[in-house]
């Protein structure tokens, strides 16, 4: 059994200088999707080619720090013939585990959803980190429209199983990631939006705080405080920087291991861009905790077009991947 000690250093460790974390955590059905829409017909074969292209690109440890996996890809072996989480962890690279069993409307307020996970979550954790993970992420979704959505209610249910899986996972041993999504679509303000994040957080660390969760191990996976997708406003990225960076420092305990940032619909162009202005905003203000990247689209969109399912693709599909993380390593500062 891990200490806290032991727990604090983990969740530390996926801080390091210019390193951030990739989330290759879609599930079956996710990731089905996600090959479709590049006209890749998907089976459980193309989907662990498809793992393989970015877990397998050589010298991804000089930018990354951790992986999250899913359950089907902790089990699967890479082109080296070894288990992922194994050749990962080789190359000083933490794997990581997605929990939750993802989410259902709730039957209060059928257009919010709440995250499902936490019946037989101790199990799966032992059997998680038997096959290798250190972190795990839960992931929770925020829904903005107009002064309806989201409902305090939803936000404190999320928040309550969000709280409930951190203890759970720190007793198990392992890091918790807390991913309290507040969504891009919608039509609304970035101030709409900051103040949405603002009340997320307030509430989440209130009840993290609430259950005797240790806050020096656990990581906050957080969106940015961004216009709505249908707005029809183009923030620029020191607008987004200022607002994000303001919702932090107000709404995020300092003793918190580190933060990182989801991408959530924005291209990669956008999603380096703000973590850049993020990242300069953050020293200016003199920000107490680390900060880094936890994108999966924004990282592999560029890869994934060229690749196309094909074999002889892959070297150049490889070289636009790394070439995209070492600008979004950049934007670390």
């Amino acid at each position: 059994m891990k200490s806290m000690t032991d727990l604090i250093s983990i969740a530390r460790s996926l801080f390091s200088t210019g390193k951030g974390i990739l989330a290759a955590d879609e599930s079956v059905h996710s990731a089905t999707a996600r090959l479709a829409s590049y006209g890749i017909p998907a089976s459980e074969e193309m989907r662990r080619q498809y793992r393989d292209l970015f877990l397998g690109t050589e010298g991804v440890e000089k930018y990354l720090s951790g992986v999250i996996l899913f359950s089907e890809t902790l089990l699967e072996k890479g082109n080296d013939k070894k288990p992922f989480p194994k050749s990962l962890a080789e190359r000083g690279i933490l794997p990581g585990i997605k929990v939750d069993l993802g989410t259902e409307p709730i039957s209060t307020s059928p257009r919010e959803l709440i995250t499902q996970g936490l019946l037989d979550l101790p199990e799966r954790l032992a059997e998680y980190k038997k096959q290798g993970a250190m972190f795990t992420k839960w992931r929770a979704v925020v829904r903005i429209d107009g002064d309806q959505l989201p409902t305090a209610a939803a936000i404190h249910e999320n928040a309550k199983r969000l709280a409930q899986y951190a203890k759970e996972v720190q007793a198990a041993g392992l890091v918790p990631m807390l991913e309290p999504e507040v969504l891009l679509e919608g039509a609304h303000s970035r101030a709409r939006a900051r103040a949405v994040l603002e009340e997320t957080l307030g509430t989440l660390f209130s009840v993290v705080e609430e259950q005797a969760v240790d806050r020096a191990g656990v990581i906050l996976k957080t969106s940015m405080a961004l216009s709505g997708s249908e707005s029809g406003k183009k923030d620029t990225p020191e607008e987004v920087a200022e607002d994000t960076v303001g919702t932090l420092m107000q709404s995020v305990p300092k003793q918190v291991a580190g933060i990182v940032f989801l991408s959530g619909g924005q291209t990669p162009d956008e999603a380096t861009a703000n973590l850049a202005a993020i990242t300069r905003k953050a020293k200016e203000m003199g920000a107490p905790w680390p900060l880094t990247f936890s994108y999966a689209r924004a990282l592999q969109e560029e890869a994934l077009s060229i690749w196309s399912g094909k074999e002889e693709n892959v070297p150049a599909a490889r070289k636009a991947f790394m070439e995209r993380l070492a600008k979004v390593s950049a934007a670390l500062g």
